[in-house]
């Protein structure tokens, strides 16, 4: 490709992320895939260009509206904007590479023009930028954020502006982790452990995995650091009944799955019966067979009554807002709304409500989101424990422990230092109101959420996460 056509494909993906409802992620893949013409090293300029655009949106928007202009084709002004602020193309160029030839970009009207003169030359942040605009984020979330993060709510936001780690899951029941390193070097690709999971690999670049033999053979899964943890810290062993209740894509039940060691058994079960179906293609993959696909008309399907006190494991990863998951889909945060928060809020109290059934005494209720926001996390298991004096917390430190022993160390943020960032090993002694298991000042009345693993961009490296794991209490013989 030209350069000028991988400018107009940049904005033809900016367009097809913006026509619909799907994650940026899933509209780029949907793009490629009717464009297999597009070689691998044009794919990937025309991806970082597009996706530049979307995780500066705020201060490329804030520039064009200084310029006093409003364009007719926003993405394209601002994929304009973005040549000049963020790659430092001068007004000439930018003119010169809308040339309007074929495959290429049409020439800027006046409009543009006057766009590219205003913004040449400067840079992307300036001081007359509110807040919401420098950290990339709509202005109706900040109070939710600062409460969830005090004096860190500016680094956080700024780690989320930034692009993910390419995070690998190494499927032990194929391979150790060190034979999946050998197995990625012998393709080219470098791979390091992660910090935190024992199961996980970070590798630099964006290598095409997909396409690779170690993919192929199933020894790896791409799944991010911080949800290789909340797939281990449900603790699924071998001969267990679990239920990942919200399987989506399958990526936790692979988890679960070589945690278990292929003994046992796992049901995966969503709403949307064709992403589970489309997950038999990973398990498959995976050499995975102690998984059944259930497709469930709601939260309240009836096989849940049918099932109810069966299950040793049962993982809800909750639809959420995904504020956790901004680096990867940049543009989710301007789709999101306040009543859509009050919407999932909403069905992810339904789902509570009904999946405990399925938990016997005993037995365990793992609930997750990839959530920053405690009306989500925090609030959520208050309400559920509050109303189910059955159940009870178990702090995160001890869960911690039994799944990854000494080896491992907890993530934790002192307690009543919301903007610092500490290590330290699992004490099993740990009082769960010390701030140990992450969640240091949840803001909700009685504590009960402060054992709870809370993964933030800044403080940890990954996406940002949260669990919390409750335990059913046996009934008395």
């Amino acid at each position: 490709m030209t350069p000028g056509a991988r400018l107009q494909a940049a904005i033809d993906l900016l367009h097809a992320i913006h026509a619909g409802s799907a994650p940026a992620d899933r509209a780029t893949a949907a793009f490629f895939r009717t464009r297999r013409y597009i070689g691998a090293k044009d794919r990937r300029e025309v991806l970082d260009r597009a996706y530049a655009v979307l995780r500066r949106r705020a201060a490329l928007d804030w520039w064009i509206w200084k310029a006093g202009q409003t364009p007719q084709d926003r993405d394209r002004a601002r994929l304009i904007a973005s040549l000049a602020l963020l790659d430092g193309w001068t007004a000439d160029r930018i003119a010169g590479s809308f040339d309007g030839q074929q495959y290429h970009p049409g020439k800027l009207d006046e409009a543009e023009r006057w766009i590219t003169k205003t913004v040449a030359g400067k840079a992307i942040e300036s001081g007359e930028q509110p807040a919401d605009v420098r950290g990339e984020y709509p202005d109706w979330i900040a109070p939710l954020l600062r409460r969830r993060f005090g004096a860190r709510m500016d680094a956080e936001m700024r780690a989320a502006i930034t692009a993910a780690s390419t995070d690998l899951r190494v499927n032990t029941i194929k391979a150790t982790r060190d034979e999946a390193i050998a197995a990625l070097k012998a393709e080219g690709v470098v791979a390091a452990p992660t910090p935190l999971s024992p199961v996980g690999l970070r590798v630099h670049g964006r290598p095409p995995l997909a396409t690779m033999q170690v993919f192929k053979d199933g020894l790896i899964e791409v799944q991010d650091e911080g949800s290789q943890l909340v797939g281990l810290l449900a603790d699924a062993r071998p001969g267990m009944r679990v239920a990942d209740f919200c399987a989506g894509a399958g990526g936790k039940t692979l988890a679960m799955a070589a945690q278990m060691k292929n003994k046992g058994k796992i049901v995966a079960c969503d709403v949307l019966e064709g992403r589970i179906e489309r997950a038999a293609v990973r398990f498959t993959r995976a050499g995975v067979h102690n998984v059944e696909r259930r497709a469930l008309s709601s939260e309240r399907d009836q096989w849940v009554k049918r099932h109810a006190g069966t299950f040793d494991r049962v993982l809800i990863d909750a639809p959420c807002t995904g504020t956790g998951t901004w680096r990867r889909n940049p543009d989710a945060k301007w789709k999101l709304t306040p009543s859509d928060l009050e919407e999932l809020a909403n069905l992810q109290r339904n789902i509570l409500d009904s999946a405990w059934r399925l938990v016997k005494p005993g037995g365990r209720l793992i609930y997750a989101t990839c959530s920053l926001l405690e009306e989500e996390n925090e609030a959520q298991v208050e309400a559920f424990l509050q109303a189910h004096p059955d159940f009870k917390l178990v702090p995160i430190a001890e869960v911690w422990k039994e799944v990854f022993g000494e080896a491992v160390s907890l993530p934790v943020t002192p307690a009543n230092e919301p903007g610092s960032t500490g290590r330290a090993s699992v004490n099993p002694s740990m009082d769960p109101g010390s701030g140990a298991g992450v969640t240091n000042e949840s803001g909700i009345d009685g504590g009960a959420c402060r054992s709870t693993l809370s993964l933030a961009p800044a403080q940890h490296g990954t996406d940002g996460f949260f669990a919390a794991v409750l335990e059913r209490v046996k009934v008395p013989k």
